[in-house]
């Protein structure tokens, strides 16, 4: 086994990226739909009893959550006496905190308390890969849990989580998620998903528990300061850290090694283009959702926002314009189509049409 590559830079990245992409285009002359096909039969390995498995396990997600919600989550909110909207929104950010401290807890224990040497050595993922090799067993607990999570979160996000102005993106990277882990499931690229599932996770405990936080700090009618602080120090860390794991770790760590080190150590590795293309498109929606963190923290120096709040919801102020807008329709008897034109979008009442 070769020695561990040191950490490359953005320009390494690009150079080396580009380079390996374009020459595989370029050498790719059958590449289409029967190459795809033919491609598929030959290395896919994922039979319908796994498949059966994970939508079933994805099943159980919804109905351990639906449990939770109404027998754990609400009744404590109840009894914590949280105002209506946040009492409203916090079984989600519970039971996604619940969660991703589990999965990223697990990925923690593989990466690091194991022999597994991917997050030091990220190429090491292709190292000994052929096709139809043996799945270890720690590795896919983590794929069955992760995939049939994903699977619920896409039924979730849709019809039982609060609808926000990024829930179609949302959707998006759960079904880019989902088809990822599913077919480097089928390819036996496992090595690579646990690094991509780690980078990833980390992000998701932080803003759930900031979240929270941030619903209890006014409960019982009373300003809780200590919530408020942990709340503001919970957005500071989720800020800095998902530039490091998403934007620095993940593309300088798993970039590298799927277009340019899997060439090198696997040449005509399966699904390259496709792999890679759905990794692409995970970068630009860390990139997009980094956009929204830039506007949050634009928003508090400069004074429009005096305490931290998710940027992503459609918050008070909305509310309050409809109900100005609402009061001007009496006075001036606008037309009845053009008064139905008009709703109310919030945290709380939602338009799912998309």
């Amino acid at each position: 086994m070769p020695p561990p590559e040191p950490m490359p830079g953005y320009g390494q990245l690009l150079r080396r990226g580009y380079g390996s992409l374009a020459a595989a285009a370029r050498g790719c002359g059958d590449c289409g739909w029967e190459l795809s096909r033919r491609t598929w039969a030959e290395n896919a390995h994922l039979g319908w009893g796994e498949v059966l498995l994970c939508g079933l396990c994805a099943l159980g997600w919804t109905a351990l959550r639906r449990a939770a919600a109404r027998r754990v989550f609400r009744p404590f909110g109840e009894w914590c006496n949280l105002q209506p909207k946040d009492a409203a929104k916090m079984p989600e950010s519970a039971w996604k905190l619940l969660f991703y401290t589990l999965s990223w807890s697990y990925g923690i224990y593989l990466l690091f308390f194991t022999d597994y040497p991917f997050f030091y050595d990220p190429p090491s993922v292709f190292y000994d890969w052929k096709k139809g090799m043996d799945v270890p067993t720690d590795i896919a607990i983590a794929y069955l849990l992760q995939c049939s999570f994903y699977g619920h979160s896409i039924y979730a996000t849709a019809y039982m989580d609060t609808w926000r102005k990024d829930s179609v993106v949302m959707l998006l990277h759960h079904v880019v998620t989902l088809t990822l882990i599913a077919f480097s499931y089928a390819f036996r690229y496992h090595n690579v998903g646990i690094l991509v599932l780690f980078l990833h996770d980390v992000n998701d405990v932080q803003l759930e528990f900031t979240k929270l936080n941030v619903y209890f700090k006014h409960r019982g009618g009373v300003y809780h300061r200590l919530n408020d602080v942990i709340s503001n120090i919970g957005c500071l860390t989720f800020s800095i850290s998902w530039f490091w794991f998403r934007l620095y770790w993940f593309p300088l760590k798993v970039l590298y090694a799927t277009c340019y080190s899997s060439l090198q150590l696997v040449p005509n590795i399966p699904f390259y283009f496709f792999f890679n293309a759905l990794l692409l498109v995970l970068t630009l929606m860390n990139i997009y959702w980094f956009l929204y963190i830039v506007l949050f923290v634009a928003k508090v120096l400069m004074g429009q926002m005096q305490e931290v709040n998710d940027v992503r919801e459609y918050d008070v102020e909305d509310s309050k314009k409809t109900t100005t807008a609402k009061k001007k329709e009496a006075r001036l008897q606008l037309p009845s189509a053009l008064k139905e034109g008009m709703h109310l979008k919030n945290g709380l009442v939602k338009d799912k049409r998309l």
